[in-house]
């Protein structure tokens, strides 16, 4: 009978510990969520006889070439730690990477090696310069564009570099104002963007051997980017362009005149952001919109047939291709939803097969996932406002703990897909709320205006009454709201304690901006030209310092009342680390309780696994706290 009871009353425990997994919903390791992938940065190579790819091991990644006929592959490099921060094939047996030298700054040096990891030599050496190859094409087989400041840290020079023996030769002198370079299809330095610091100059020259020319000048506001060259039409680009219009469309451009040709595709309803040019075709495949999530519009019908293919494969995900041979016949293609980060595949379309790859994390089971809604509403002035919506799984969405989490830019937008700071926290049990507020990408040029030098004010208006229709909705628990962001995000956060403070119970930031003045003055060389710009979105040091300063959390000290979580990278350049701990320091005189994290490492929290379970870590209990059981 002793025998029975125990193993009755064992049954019950078990009985029970079932129920509870069914009915709830299992607390996910902090890890599962931002899991460092074993493979990622898959390429093809331009005869698509190879694929390679970098592979984690430990806490190194080295480049790895595999045969794609027979599966077998080869590690190429022999380096410590995460340091190829980029790579691409420079001709069917030779690859090019980058290899990271200062984190926080962001410099990097290039390598190039063979296939077969024989032959790995260094082509620079940059110290304290920045350098970036313009055009993968290799010219004359030993020649690449590359743009880089080591004459004059301020502007961007461009070199011929010849990966034979490394040499930089001078291809084309930065006067002072040239902001950006642009090659032709065949490699070549045809375009070019200057800056006065509000106004942007197209220049243009038909060959390498003429002088460059202005052709057009826009306000900085106006969009005019070039894609690529039109076949067969002497002088004509096709360009992505809102001048003289709300949204962005993609047009011809006559660069002999300035002037707009006709419009290849448009619509004053939506916002073209991105288009794809076949170099092999040289035409135009697709043009990218952005509405609650990214769509395409096709220009090529055989295009169009690739991605109906893919949708058959890959039914109820989201497809983009990532890579390709240059005969465009085999492609890599990686797949996503707001609640899977998705995998990696080959596509081959002579065929119509397709190969799975690997996972991009699979720690991730979306069952356990929640789905990331659009919503809407109209801010206090009138404006209409987009966002998201994600609500935590088995709830109903009635009286819940909400986390705002403002995304960082300013000049970027949230957008429909797997994001794991959103599910990390749905998880959690909170209700994760996402505005693209005014001064946000993709909503057209009137939209991204109306943001500047509102830090602190519209910006923040318009989240606030995002807050409010949420609690209108009986959604959101008015006494468990708390705000959260990284970077400018984190700035907003900070902002929200102070800016109708009675809005949220807590905040949190990550490597936030403090101080406005601070943040203009740490504008790197390069940029300089375009400070003017920056002056106009964020606010004038010399004619507007009363606003700079109420939007300025280190000045607004007296006026956060709330509990704050503050994470800062004591290397991030961006930030002033004595004038964040006296801001900390400050609080706490005021007996404001304060959580302060630092992080002296990697600034990247993606290659930094301890860093980053250190920050996820504290951030939940912060929010338990001060959010969930308050």
């Amino acid at each position: 009978m002793v025998v029975f009871k125990k193993y009755f009353f064992l049954f019950l425990s078990l009985f029970a510990l079932a129920c509870t997994q069914k009915g709830g919903v299992r607390v996910m390791p902090i890890d599962d969520f931002f899991k460092s992938q074993n493979r990622i940065g898959y390429r093809v190579s331009p005869d698509a006889r190879n694929l390679s790819y970098l592979k984690l091991e430990g806490k190194n990644q080295n480049l790895y070439v595999e045969d794609i006929e027979t599966g077998k592959g080869k590690k190429i490099t022999q380096l410590k730690e995460k340091s190829i921060i980029f790579y691409f094939w420079v001709s069917k047996d030779e690859l090019i990477y980058y290899k990271e030298t200062d984190p926080a700054l962001r410099l990097s040096d290039i390598f190039i090696i063979n296939k077969d990891g024989k032959n790995e030599r260094q082509l620079t050496n940059n110290e304290k310069s920045r350098i970036k190859v313009l055009d993968d094409q290799l010219m004359d087989d030993k020649y690449l564009l590359v743009s880089s400041n080591k004459r004059d840290s301020t502007v961007f020079d461009v070199y011929r570099l010849n990966v034979r023996n490394g040499e930089m030769q001078m291809a084309a002198k930065n006067p002072g104002n040239i902001t950006d370079w642009t090659t032709d299809s065949e490699g070549k330095l045809r375009l070019a963007t200057s800056s006065d610091g509000v106004n942007e100059t197209l220049l243009y020259r038909e060959s390498e051997n003429d002088a460059f020319k202005p052709i057009v000048t826009n306000n900085f506001k106006n969009t005019l980017r070039p894609i690529a060259f039109a076949k067969n039409k002497l002088n004509v680009i096709y360009a992505i362009s809102n001048v003289n219009r709300d949204k962005g469309a993609l047009v011809e451009l006559d660069c002999k005149t300035g002037k707009e040709i006709k419009v290849l595709f448009g619509d004053e309803t939506i916002n073209i952001t991105d288009a794809q040019y076949s170099r092999r075709k040289q035409k135009m495949s697709f043009v990218v919109y952005e509405t609650w999530k990214k769509e395409k519009h096709y220009l090529d019908d055989s295009v169009k047939l690739i991605y109906n293919n893919l949708d058959k494969l890959l039914p109820k995900t989201e497809t983009r291709i990532i890579d390709r041979d240059k005969a465009e016949t085999v492609f890599i293609v990686r797949t996503f939803t707001d609640r899977n980060p998705g995998s990696y595949y080959l596509y081959f379309s002579e065929t119509g097969k397709i190969r799975k790859l690997s996972d991009f994390n699979s720690a991730i089971n979306e069952d356990e996932m929640c789905e990331m809604k659009p919503v809407s509403y109209v801010s206090r002035d009138g404006m209409k406002i987009e966002g998201y919506l994600t609500l935590p799984l088995k709830m109903k969405a009635e009286n819940l703990p909400v986390v705002v989490l403002p995304h960082d830019g300013p000049v970027a937008r949230d957008i429909w897909g797997y994001n794991p700071e959103v599910q990390f926290l749905a998880n959690r049990g909170y209700a994760v709320f996402q505005v693209n507020y005014r001064g946000s990408t993709g909503y057209g040029k009137a939209f991204m205006a109306a943001g500047f030098k509102e830090w602190g004010c519209k910006i923040q208006h318009d989240i606030n009454d995002g807050v409010k229709w949420l609690i209108s909705k009986k959604i959101a628990d008015p006494k468990r709201i708390g705000i959260y962001g990284t970077g400018f995000g984190g700035y907003i956060a900070l902002n929200g304690l102070y800016s109708e403070n009675k809005t949220y119970a807590c905040g949190a930031s990550n490597s936030a901006v403090i101080n406005l003045f601070t943040y203009l003055k740490s504008i790197p060389p390069f940029l300089k030209p375009k400070l003017q710009m920056y002056y106009e979105v964020i606010g004038n040091p010399l004619t507007d310092v009363d606003k700079m300063r109420q939007s300025s959390p280190l000045f607004q000290v007296d006026r956060i009342e709330k509990p704050l979580f503050i994470a800062q990278n004591t290397k991030d350049p961006n930030i002033n680390a004595g004038e964040t701990i006296q801001f900390v320091k400050n609080l706490q005189k005021r007996n404001i309780s304060v959580t302060y994290l630092e992080n002296d490492g990697d600034p990247f929290y993606s290659k930094n696994d301890e860093g980053r379970q250190k920050l996820y870590t504290a951030l939940e209990s912060f929010l338990e706290v001060n959010l969930k059981k308050k």
